[in-house]
C-alpha cells in the first residue's frame, strides 16, 4: 500500500454521504482509482442516482473530503491529510453552486470606493466627493453632494417603505447621517459628525441599528449614536435652522442646515489607520488596520477584549454572524479567516489564494456560513466557499481596473464597485432568504 501512497495508482474504498436526501445513494463502499477526481466521481455518482430512476438528469457536484472540496486527484488530497489508503474515504456530495447571473452594470462619475445594499436599494459612494442611491434594478434616484473629499464608506441605518437614513465617512475627516424622503426623493443632512483629525476609512452600524461606529488614519475608533433627533450632549446645537429642506437632486446645505454630534465614546489602540470596522453583536466591535492587527472591543465598557498580530497591513474584514469567524483582505494577495476567540491551535484557520494583487474587500454571505466574495487590484470579484481555500467558486467577471468595495447584505445581489467608475451587479440564483422572499421583496 505504501508504493500505492506514493504513485496514485491502485485503488481505494470510498463512500458516498450527503444531506441532499433527494440524492441519496446507497450506503455503500465503492472502490475507486487512488488518483480519481471531481470531475470522474460525478460521472460515478450520475450513473448511481440514474439506476431506476427516470426523474434524475445530470446534476453537477462537489465533493468534500476531510472537510476540504476536492480540487485535486483524491490521492494527493489524502496525502496532504495523513489519511491512510487503507480506510474507507467518507466522500460527502453537494449540488454545485449555481453560477451567479450578471446583472446591472450602474455608471459612475468617478472611482466607486464604498457600496452597501438594503432590500431593493443600492448606495455607494465616489471619489468625486458624491453619494448615490440606485434601485436593484438600475434605476438611478438621486445624486447627493455634501462631502469635501472622496467618500470611503456607506451604510445603510434603517429603511421603511417611506424614509430610510444611512451615514457616508470621507477623507473630509468627517462622517454624515442623512435622511431620505422616499415618496418625493429628496434628502437632508441630519448631523455631521465631528471629531475625527484625519481621514476617514470605514463606518458600521450594529445590529440593532442604535449606534455606528468609525476609524480612520487618526488610528481611533469612535463610537456615536444613530439617533436623528439627538441634540443633546452628545452633540451640539444647530449651527442654523434646523428645518429639513425639500431637495430633488440633493442640494445640501450641510454648515447651515446640520447639527454637529460629537462621540459618546474613543477607544485607543491601534498604531496606524483602521481600515475596517465591523460590529459582532451590539456592544462588540472588532477592528482591521494597517499596523497588521485584528482588534475585539467592548463598546460598553469601553476597552480592547483581544489581539490578534498578522504579519501584513490588513486592508477589510468581514464578520459571519453564522459561523463567528472573520476573513480579512490584506497586501499579500491573500484572504485569511480568523477564529478571534480561538485559544487553541493556529489562529489562521484557512488562507485562500487565486487573487494576483493586493486584496481590497471582502463580504461574507449572510444566509450560508461557507460563501463569502472578495475585490482586489487585480479587477477579479470572486466567490468563494470556505470549504475550498485552493480555487475559487466562480469569477464575477466585469471590472476593467482595480475593485475597491464589495458587498452581499442582501443575499441575492453580489455587487462590487471599482477604480472603472462602475458598480457591478450579480443575482444569486439560489440565495435562500429570510422568511423566503427577503432577496425578492420590492423596492421600498
Amino acid at each position: 500500500m505504501a508504493s500505492t501512497q506514493e504513485s496514485g495508482t491502485g485503488q481505494v474504498q470510498i463512500r458516498f454521504t450527503t444531506k441532499q436526501e433527494q440524492y441519496a445513494v446507497p450506503d455503500l463502499p465503492f472502490a475507486v482509482p487512488a488518483g480519481i477526481n471531481s470531475n470522474e466521481l460525478n460521472v460515478l455518482l450520475n450513473e448511481l442516482l440514474k439506476e431506476g430512476r427516470s426523474d434524475i438528469t445530470s446534476v453537477d457536484f462537489d465533493f468534500l473530503v476531510c472537510g476540504e472540496f476536492l480540487r485535486q486527484p483524491l490521492n494527493d488530497l489524502l496525502e496532504e491529510r495523513n489519511v491512510s489508503f487503507e480506510d474507507v474515504i467518507d466522500v460527502e456530495y453537494v449540488e454545485q453552486h449555481p453560477t451567479p447571473e450578471p446583472m446591472d452594470c450602474l455608471m459612475h462619475d468617478d472611482w466607486v470606493s464604498a457600496v452597501h445594499v438594503r432590500n431593493g436599494w443600492i448606495l455607494t459612494g465616489c471619489y468625486d466627493n458624491t453619494l448615490h442611491i440606485w434601485s436593484k434594478t438600475g434605476t438611478h434616484h438621486l445624486t447627493i453632494p455634501g462631502h469635501s473629499g472622496p467618500v470611503k464608506a456607506v451604510a445603510w441605518v434603517s429603511l421603511t417603505p417611506t424614509v430610510g437614513s444611512f451615514v457616508s465617512v470621507s477623507h473630509d475627516q468627517t462622517a454624515m447621517l442623512w435622511k431620505w424622503n422616499i415618496e418625493d426623493n429628496s434628502v437632508d443632512c441630519i448631523h455631521v459628525c465631528r471629531g475625527h483629525e484625519r481621514s476617514l476609512e470605514c463606518v458600521s452600524v450594529n445590529h440593532n441599528s442604535t449606534l455606528m461606529a468609525t476609524g480612520g488614519w487618526d488610528t481611533l475608533l469612535k463610537i456615536w449614536t444613530t439617533s436623528m433627533l439627538d441634540t443633546s450632549s452628545a452633540a451640539s446645537h444647530s449651527t442654523g435652522d434646523s428645518d429639513e429642506t425639500e431637495i430633488k437632486r440633493a442640494k445640501v446645505e450641510s454648515n447651515s442646515k446640520s447639527h454637529i454630534k460629537t462621540p459618546i465614546m474613543t477607544l485607543k489602540g491601534h498604531k496606524e489607520a483602521i481600515s475596517s470596522v465591523v460590529w459582532t453583536d451590539n456592544q462588540e466591535l472588532a477592528t482591521s488596520s494597517w499596523d497588521h492587527t485584528l482588534r475585539l472591543w467592548d463598546a460598553e465598557l469601553g476597552g480592547i477584549k483581544s489581539e490578534i498580530a498578522g504579519n501584513k497591513s490588513f486592508f477589510d474584514m468581514s464578520h459571519s454572524s453564522l459561523n463567528r469567524t472573520v476573513i480579512t483582505a490584506s497586501a499579500d494577495r491573500h484572504i485569511r479567516l480568523y477564529d478571534l476567540r480561538s485559544t487553541e491551535g493556529s489562529l489562521v484557520k484557512s488562507t485562500f489564494t487565486s487573487h494576483s494583487q493586493w486584496v481590497q474587500s471582502v463580504k461574507w454571505s449572510t444566509t450560508d456560513e461557507h460563501l463569502f466574495i472578495s475585490g482586489a487590484h487585480d479587477s477579479q470579484v470572486l466567490l468563494w466557499d470556505s470549504r475550498s481555500p485552493k480555487a475559487p467558486l466562480f469569477n464575477l467577471e466585469g471590472h476593467e481596473d482595480k475593485v475597491m468595495c464589495v458587498d452581499w447584505s442582501n443575499p441575492r445581489y453580489m455587487v462590487s464597485g471599482g477604480a472603472d467608475k462602475t458598480v457591478r451587479i450579480f443575482k444569486s440564483r439560489h440565495a435562500p432568504s429570510k422568511n423566503g422572499t427577503e432577496g425578492e421583496k420590492e423596492e421600498l
